[in-house]
């Protein structure tokens, strides 16, 4: 029914962290899970070929002069696909129990609606953000962890199921590029456009174009997953004031690329979810993902 799907860069010590956490914590815990490693240079692609099937993993291998980057490595794995829904999760997340299911319930809510389910986030405070972002919980950096090494797994998950006990709410907000949603509506949609490839403002374009196909996006309190943020993206080493070359780079120029689809800035609604009032694609922009 739900194939899991991650899209990876050097970030090889999550990576394992969030494959164990799925594999133990899933209330599918046999679904089939697809990895896509492109351009990896950390043992990434040694540990897959050694683990596969340990973890029961279909894993991709890729070394692209021109990255597609972790939203092309998304449409990537969404083609390789056989199941009604695709489950995306990023590379540094950890699973709490039942975390899968819990966003298929949701669709058993609304049936026959083109959709697509998060999960409620956890994440250290390492943007020194301010609490209180709707759909994430925003904890000190000591709370659960904020690296692989020192992440308190037991204790997590405690609190999960607490938290999950006491809170029982949806929100219409997507929180990065990562939830489930069947394969025909992710294909209806076209997936991650590669104008933004390989990171940075990808998930904004996709979720005004999901809006403006009528896809209904929630955000759900019983599913919830850590995450670590950001971690082989933003950052190419456990230093948070060591930024990644390639985000800076990429973030500097998808800005314009975006001003060149779309015309004009995003603009976000009372839970901080891009909207897609006003948004048209330039006449100009010939790209497929329209």
């Amino acid at each position: 029914m739900i194939t899991n799907c991650i899209s990876t860069f050097n970030n090889l010590s999550y990576l394992k962290l969030a494959i164990k956490s799925v594999r133990e914590n899933s209330y599918f815990k046999d679904s089939p899970f697809i990895i896509h490693a492109e351009n990896c240079t950390d043992g990434t692609d040694e540990w897959l070929e050694k683990n596969s099937e340990k973890y029961n993993l279909e894993y991709y291998i890729d070394k692209n002069e021109i990255p597609l980057g972790i939203g092309g490595g998304m449409n990537f794995c969404a083609n390789k696909v056989q199941t009604e829904f695709i489950n995306f999760l990023h590379s540094d997340f950890y699973v709490a129990k039942n975390w899968d299911i819990e966003l298929l319930n949701v669709f058993k809510k609304y049936p026959n609606t083109p959709m697509m389910v998060f999960s409620h986030r956890v994440q250290p405070n390492i943007f020194n953000e301010k609490p209180g972002r709707p759909g994430t919980h925003i904890v000190p950096k000591d709370e659960f962890g904020e690296y692989h090494h020192n992440f308190n797994s037991d204790y997590f998950l405690n609190w999960c199921e607490e938290f999950s006990n006491l809170n029982n709410f949806e929100i219409r907000k997507g929180e990065g590029v990562s939830g489930l949603i069947r394969k025909e509506d992710w294909n209806m949609v076209g997936g991650n456009d590669p104008l933004f490839a390989p990171a940075s403002w990808d998930d904004m374009d996709l979720f005004i174009r999901m809006q403006l196909k009528n896809v209904k996006i929630v955000l759900t309190s019983k599913s919830v997953v850590y995450h670590f943020g950001a971690r082989g993206s933003h950052f190419s080493e456990d230093d948070f004031n060591k930024r990644s070359p390639r985000q800076i780079k990429a973030e500097r120029e998808n800005q314009s690329k975006w001003l060149t689809k779309w015309n004009k800035y995003p603009t976000f609604d009372n839970v901080e979810f891009v909207v897609s009032e006003g948004m048209v694609i330039n006449n100009s922009y010939n790209g497929k993902h329209k």
